[in-house]
């Protein structure tokens, strides 16, 4: 309590600070259309004239007129957007006198369009954006993804894979934290999978990539953040969007998804909500060989064949609504959730033999796993501007509760070599989970003297979560209960975080400095069973503080060359569940496990970018990680446990290179490449691990703007050989091509996509680990045929609406919610 307190102080102090002594001056001006008629609500977004860097936006009255107060000497240019209008900048401004006031010439802003279009039709975004901190993805801007879903549209955006387990990785490193509309998701990466494999991707508005976030962010995510924003409509009036969508691969894939707001006068409501149900399959190959400890010769050998079957239907919703209090200050609340039913129908078949290959014995596996989760989460929010200088406070208060239940049945029937039953073991488990997390966030923004910027804000959270483990065998059908696999774990953590940003822009340079300080606190408590000799009760806890600084740096060398240079300290705390140390059983030679004693690992990234001509951009990025944890592998008999644990030290160093070709008129081609070098260096169950490897990933991604309202793409990606903690995998790629015709004055379009043309998205590999030698091999339902029908409806009025995203922080990426592959 003593520390949030100390924050509380801290950020009131920032938030109290006197307006310093500064030559400043006022900018005013009006927004007219052609006939000379005020436009209300327009946006005015002043920029430094150098650079267009944006500096602050402004909203014009009902008069027209806006005023940007305590603007420091210098250049700028003025930028004024309103709906059913062309963009207008303004000729370069001077601002040289204490206090004075410059009245611009009024901005007439040419009319766009007369009809329903003004809303249907709008200037196509680039698939690709680079900003100062960040690269955007902008979804709808790709045909190809008609008919995907979240995970595909992740898959194929510069600089992101995902292993053989749907981990997702940015520029080579583990450890992204994945947030949804600025809110951490709270899922481990089996979940998350499974949650973003539901998501269409017509939901989806924008996907920012930052690999070196400010301390404005939360720390976690050693190799930085990906931001999923789903859409929202922000013109006054009622309109929307729907999007249908049939997507065949073996199995059907329906999909659809419903976008609407409607805003007039003060109020702004808005409603999305989808569904999809995805059916596929998974066949996975195994093989292992065991081995003697001291000869190293095989001792036997171990064969697998497993087909899977699943289905999964899910539901998401969000709705809420901004109110405008005045013309300053902003209301708001969004309420959303999603449900997910995943049925998991697997079979095992299982040989082991001798090192002669003969066969010893057979095992055959059927089961099935039932898992529902449920995810409710509701976000309170204030943002309230005192002047158009940019002096602004905002605040989110945050509650999110995930609720899963998962039904499995294992059966393991035994066969000798002659096919005659040896036995046979009958496995029912129930597990029961809840996790609660309250967020509290707050920000405020000053500009300050001399053309300086403060950034602070505060964030508390609590969370604390619940899981059982009830199992039992069969026993000639009458359940008993397993006591040395039934469990009970409470686990509760509170984060106290606070930092402050400071900005400076001096002539062709910027600078940007940032320290964020967080308190974790934690406890686990393992309950155990009073019958068990292993699951005893047991406890532990923990409190540390951390310090993670930032620093950037960009210098704009000319028209055609800018250098940017950037460090961060970051963090990864374990997911949820894996701290939870429950054995999870995938059938009777492999199990999962957590490990209460996973620590967090700490990562510090160092970056430089240099942009050419705006369309080249290279980096080149290193990083050092402390405590690294990855999922290990060990040897039980012949079983394999899999779980998470802190290996050692990583190192990564890379390059990377995207650009936009014009190649002509109506073709763009979208270029990247990394080049991307992992090593691995520890001790683990008693092993030293020193694995190094070399990674080159290429993307590439064509887009054509034919006649008659058609449109193409294709695109694709190949990725060589690289390692994975303890895993090596094999090369792999996917092709992809769409097209897309605008239909109903051009009010709606039909798209057609198919991806991986070539079914080349196979992942397979090999690892060896203490007496064991691995290798492995996952097909998946991957080669599909999409046909999506998007069509947008309503009319808008002129005017744009405010915010709406939450902020509930880091914790939601750190839930795991079920999952297929």
């Amino acid at each position: 309590m003593r520390n949030t307190t100390v924050l509380l102080a801290t950020f009131v102090l920032f938030c109290s600070l006197p307006s310093m002594a500064q030559m400043t001056g006022k900018l005013a001006g009006t927004a007219r259309d052609a006939k000379g008629q005020p436009i209300e609500s327009a946006t005015i977004t002043l920029l430094n004239a150098a650079d267009s860097a944006k500096l602050r936006s402004t909203a014009t009255n009902k008069t027209g007129q806006f005023r940007f107060d305590h603007v420091p000497a210098g250049k700028y240019l003025v930028m004024a957007t309103s709906v059913g209008f062309n963009t207008l900048y303004s000729p370069s401004i001077t601002l040289t006198k204490e206090g004075a006031t410059r009245n611009l010439p009024p901005l007439v802003l040419t009319s766009a369009t007369t009809s329903l279009k003004e809303f249907a039709v709008v200037a196509r975004r680039p698939f690709l954006e680079q900003k100062a901190d960040r690269m955007v993805v902008n979804v709808d801007a790709s045909p190809s993804n008609a008919g995907s879903t979240a995970m595909d549209v992740l898959e194929k955006s510069p600089g992101v894979t995902l292993d053989k387990d749907d981990n997702i990785s940015l520029k080579g490193k583990q450890g992204v934290t994945i947030m949804i509309d600025n809110k951490p998701t709270y899922l481990s990466a089996t979940q998350l999978a499974s949650y973003l494999r539901s998501l269409p991707a017509s939901a989806i508005d924008q996907i920012e990539l930052m690999t070196n976030p400010s301390a404005k962010y939360d720390a976690a995510g050693n190799s930085g953040i990906i931001n999923i924003k789903t859409k929202k409509n922000k013109l006054k009036g009622f309109n929307g969007n729907l999007n249908l969508t049939h997507t065949q691969g073996v199995y059907p894939k329906p999909s659809g998804s419903l976008n609407l707001n409607y805003r007039d006068g003060k109020a702004n409501f808005f409603l999305n909500a989808g569904y999809a149900h995805w059916e596929g399959f998974q066949h996975l190959s195994i093989n292992r060989k065991y081995l003697d400890e001291g000869t190293k010769f095989v001792n036997s050998i171990f064969s697998q064949e497993t087909e899977m079957h699943f289905t999964n239907p899910s539901m998401n919703l969000k709705l809420g609504m901004d109110y405008y209090l005045t013309d300053k200050t902003t209301i708001g609340f969004v309420v959303s959730g999603f449900q997910n039913k995943e049925n998991n129908v697997s079979s095992s078949n299982i040989s082991l033999l001798d090192p002669k290959y003969v066969l010893d014995s057979v095992v055959y596996s059927p089961s099935t796993n039932k898992t529902t989760w449920k995810n409710g989460s509701v976000n309170l929010n204030f943002r309230h501007n005192f002047d158009s200088a940019g002096r602004e406070l905002t605040a989110d208060l945050d509650y999110v509760r995930y609720s899963s239940g998962s039904d499995q049945y294992f059966d393991n029937i035994t066969y000798a070599s002659d096919m005659s039953k040896l036995g046979e073991t009958i496995l029912t488990g129930n597990l029961p989970s809840t996790i609660n997390i309250y967020t509290l966030k707050t920000d405020y923004t000053r500009p300050l003297a001399k053309g300086y910027k403060l950034e602070t804000g505060i964030k508390l959270s609590y969370v604390n979560t619940d899981n059982n483990a009830n199992y039992f065998n069969l026993l000639n059908n009458t359940p008993e209960v397993d006591t040395t696999k039934t469990n009970h774990f409470l686990y509760k953590e509170n984060i106290n975080a606070a930092y402050v940003n400071v900005t400076k822009s001096i002539k062709k340079w910027s600078l940007q400095l940032g320290l964020r300080a967080e308190n974790t606190n934690y406890s686990g408590h393992q309950l155990g069973n009073a019958l068990s000799v292993i699951n005893r009760d047991s406890s532990f806890s923990r409190s540390y503080v951390n310090l993670f600084p930032t620093a950037y740096i960009s210098y704009n060398a000319n028209e055609n060359n800018m250098f940017t240079v950037n460090y961060g300290r970051r963090i990864d705390r374990p997911a949820y569940q894996d701290l939870n140390p429950f054995l999870f059983f995938l059938d009777q030679y492999t199990y999962q496990a957590g490990n209460p004693y996973l620590r967090p690992q700490y990562t510090n990234n160092v970056e430089l970018t240099h942009t050419w001509r705006h369309f080249l951009n290279t980096t080149l990025n290193y990083s050092y990680t402390t405590d690294f944890f990855s999922e290990t592998f060990q040897q039980s008999g012949q079983a394999t446990i899999v779980r998470n644990g802190n290996i050692g030290s990583r190192q990564s160093a890379g390059i990377a290179v995207s650009a936009q070709v014009k190649v002509a008129k109506w073709w763009t081609s979208i270029l990247y490449s990394n080049l991307n070098y992992n090593k691995f260096s520890g001790l683990l169950y008693g092993e030293n691990i020193n694995v190094d490897a070399t990674t080159l990933l290429l993307n590439v991604n064509n887009q054509f703007n034919l006649p008659h309202g058609w449109s193409g793409e294709v695109s694709g990606f190949y990725r060589t050989k690289g390692v994975e903690g303890q895993v090596i995998i094999d090369p792999l790629g996917q092709a992809s091509a769409a097209i897309s015709k605008k239909i109903l004055k051009d009010k709606a379009s039909l798209k057609l996509a198919v991806r991986d043309l070539f079914y080349s998205n196979k992942v397979h590999g090999y690892i060896n680990f203490q007496q064991t030698e691995a290798s492995f091999r996952n097909l998946r339902d991957s080669r599909q045929v999409a046909m999506t029908f998007s069509w947008n409806f309503g009319k808008p009025f002129k005017g744009t609406g405010g915010r709406r995203q939450s902020g509930a922080g880091d914790e939601e990426s750190r839930v795991k919610t079920g999952g297929n592959n």
